[in-house]
Parts: structure tokens; sequence; C-alpha cells
């Protein structure tokens, strides 16, 4: 059995996601954290928790904490705090305020809980994994972000809609950034084990109109809500699953390459990973000629930016 630690319990992502991971059969114990000062909201949570586990029957234990040191024992921590991008903010500048969060946080986990794995949410993803990363000084295994998981599953949606199949019978992935600059594998798309672009039906369909969705979705989310929730809620659940239940799927995360895909590496992105107790583990992959020409750039973009974030917060 597992303790899951919650880091940025008190945002809508965080506590939707505490939510979805507590019906894991794995998961004995979800640790909430928040910053100080964030004590009443952080009860009252805990609290309506409880009450929703009493009436759902759910067996698991939950607390709240302020002090990060309570996260050791943890299997996973998932770093959800940080702030979320205003309209009209410079990316390089949400990246330099949330980096300098993630990065304490995560050379705090390195110490009190060294053999978890750490799941990284807070945005720009890929920037902040790799800054969990390095500040953690765990091994590349056990860290890893949401990155272009998420992503994967709207696009695997809009084909399944499209097809008219059921979800499960399509399997696609976008790798790279999760943002602008991301990149969807056709090449890797099948439907019912068919490739894509063996079906004749393929060359109607709306490619532009489907990766603009999906790349708009959660800007669109936000705009008619507030914040998106339940998505990211639910895919950080389905991570944690496939680590503590040791399943050895391939998913689409951010992790660190060094040359999985055609010797592009030395950053973290978004990749198809093998995801296991043990960690991550990209999938060496070879793809179309036009992909790994997008993949390199969204590569450079992601590195030029990091670059830029840890000179800023070395200084």
């Amino acid at each position: 059995m597992s303790k899951v630690t919650i880091i940025g319990a008190t945002g809508n992502v965080g506590s939707y996601a505490a939510h979805a991971i507590s019906i894991n059969p794995h998961v004995h114990e979800i640790l909430l954290y928040g910053r100080e000062g964030r004590d009443a909201l952080l009860k009252g949570i805990t609290q309506d928790f409880i009450d929703s586990f009493a009436a759902r029957g759910t067996d698991i234990q939950i607390n709240w904490t302020t002090n990060l040191k309570d996260a050791a024992g943890s299997d996973i921590v998932v770093i959800a705090a940080g702030t979320p991008r205003t309209p009209g903010q410079d990316r390089l500048d949400l990246a330099l305020g949330n980096a300098r969060i993630t990065a304490p946080l995560a050379q705090t986990i390195g110490v009190v809980a060294p053999e978890a794995k750490i799941l990284v949410v807070t945005n720009p993803v890929d920037v902040m994994t790799f800054v969990a990363l390095k500040y953690s000084g765990m091994k590349p295994n056990q860290v890893f972000g949401l990155g272009t998981h998420l992503d994967s599953m709207r696009l695997k949606s809009l084909i399944a809609s499209y097809f008219k199949v059921h979800v499960s019978e399509v399997h696609t992935r976008i790798i790279g950034e999760h943002g602008e600059s991301m990149v969807p594998l056709w090449s890797a798309t099948t439907i019912g084990g068919i490739r894509i672009s063996n079906l004749p039906t393929f060359s109607h369909l709306p490619v532009k109109e489907f990766i603009s969705s999906v790349k708009c979705s959660g800007e669109v989310i936000i705009k008619n809500k507030g914040s998106t929730v339940y998505g990211p809620g639910e895919a950080i659940a389905s991570l944690v699953k496939t680590v503590l239940g040791d399943e050895n799927r391939i998913l689409t995360v951010s992790a660190y390459i060094e040359s999985e895909v055609h010797d592009i590496g030395d950053i973290c992105i978004g990749v198809p990973a093998r995801i296991n107790r043990n960690g991550v583990f990209p999938v060496t992959i070879r793809i179309d000629e036009s992909e790994v020409i997008a993949f390199r750039e969204s590569v450079e973009k992601i590195r030029a930016i990091t670059e830029q974030i840890f000179s800023a917060i070395e200084q």
C-alpha cells in the first residue's frame, strides 16, 4: 500500500486530483500539503474528503500539513503548486515565477523522500519537470511531468468521435511541448490496429482543426468556467495508478530523454515512456521525417526557455 502527497492541494487541480486518486486501491494514505497560512482551508478540504469517503465507503487515510517534511515515506509526490498563466503574461515570466516555487519544493522532496517518484503538473510543465529533476537530485526515471498525456487523450477523443468508434479502439499520441509546438504522431496513430493513413476517410480528417482544438482546449475551458479541473485531475490519477499498479503502460509524459527520439535529447519533454513502479522509461522510437523536424523545433524551444530559467534562478 502506498502514500501519495499532493503539493498544491488547496488549488482546484490539486484537490480534485486527490479525490480522483482516492479511488486507487493501491493508495492507503493521501497527504495534502499547502503553504503556511492555508491551515484552515487545508483542514476544511480534509474534513470534506473524510465525509466523502464515509459516504462512498472508502477506507483511506487522509491528512494535511504545511510542513513538507511530513512527505517522508511518500511513494509519489505530485507537484501542482504554482501560479496559472494570466492573459497577456509572457511565458518566460510564468516559467521563472513557477521555477522559483518548484525548485525548493523539489530540493526538499529529494531529501525527505528520496525514493519517491515526482509527478510535475505545474506549468510550463516541461520546463518545471527539468527544474524538479535537477533540484531534487533524483534519477531521471524518478521525475516526470503530466506533459502531453492529456493532450494525447483529447486528440484520441476527437478521432474516436470522427470515426464513430469507441475511444479504446484509437491509439494516438502527441509528443513535444505541452503547448504551441506540440507534435501529433499521425505515423503512429491506429484505429482498431489499422494505421489511420490506410483508412480512406483519413483524407477528409480535419487535422488542422483537431490540433487547434487540442491546443486551445485548456484556454477555452478556462474562459468558460475559470479553470481546468476534471481533465487534468483524472489524467494525474491515471498516471499515479499506472505507477503504483506497476502496469508497464506506454503513455506520453514529460520525461528526460538522452537520444531516444532520432538522437535528440538532453531535455525534459513529452515522449512515449514505459511507466511502472520503478518510474518512467522513455521508449526509443522512429517517426516520419516531418515529425522529426517538428519535434526538433519543439525541443529547441523548450531547451532555450529552460536554459534561460536556470540562468535566472541560479544567479
